[in-house]
């Protein structure tokens, strides 16, 4: 999979949504981390921004039944997340800081960084829920939130992306990729991405939309 399925994914969600109602509870629990495996080459870790490349397979800590299983969905692809934005749940997004690509870590996640109280019916996650997950990282690459992915697709330097723009990048990178996708997907993701992203409906994507201006390094 490469970059803009990339973008879609940033202008899109990944698999998981956020938790709601954290509380308090948050100062006291944690993120416990075991690394089941780490390189001894590893020249780049993940940070904040950063566009990861991951298999993780989540099961309820309380009798290990497993609620989800990345390697069977979407044909079993790796998912694409923009890290520490909100795409996976907040206990997602601190397990897989400072990883490296081709690390494996097993986490456990209490319920105020994961779906709290209220739990996630739809996936089958009770209130009050602890959950584990072990994870395979893949990739780590600059994020597309990134100013400098902002300039490549805006190829007018006007400020603003047009559906033409991005279809034109789209495509560029749909033609990389190990599984072509025909046409009627890349128009679905490029109406996916103007539906989530174009805020006040004028037929482009802004620099505030894009979201560049919440990147660490700007």
């Amino acid at each position: 999979m490469l970059f803009l399925v990339r973008l879609a994914v940033f202008l899109s969600l990944c698999g998981c949504s956020n938790a709601q109602g954290q509380t308090k509870e948050e100062d006291t629990e944690e993120v416990k981390i075991e690394v089941l495996h780490r390189p001894e080459n590893c020249s780049k870790t993940s940070r904040k921004g950063d566009l990861l490349n991951a298999h993780y397979d989540g099961y309820l800590a309380k009798d290990g039944s497993k609620f989800y299983c990345s390697r069977t969905q979407d044909e079993g692809h790796p998912k694409w997340f923009v890290l520490g934005v909100g795409h996976v749940i907040k206990g997602l997004d601190i397990a897989m800081m400072d990883m490296c690509p081709g690390e494996k870590r097993k986490v456990i996640i209490p319920p105020s960084f994961a779906y709290g109280k209220e739990g996630y019916a739809e996936g089958k996650i009770p209130p009050n829920a602890t959950l584990m997950f072990e994870i395979e990282l893949y990739a780590v690459t600059k994020g597309p939130r990134s100013i400098e992915t902002f300039k490549q697709i805006d190829t007018d330097n006007d400020r603003q992306l047009s559906k033409a723009e991005i279809e034109l990048y789209l495509q560029k990178d749909f033609e990389k990729d190990e599984k072509p996708r025909d046409k009627s997907y890349q128009k679905a993701v490029l109406e996916d991405i103007f539906k989530k992203n174009d805020h006040n409906g004028d037929g482009f994507i802004s620099p505030k939309e894009y979201n560049v201006h919440q990147h660490d390094e700007l």
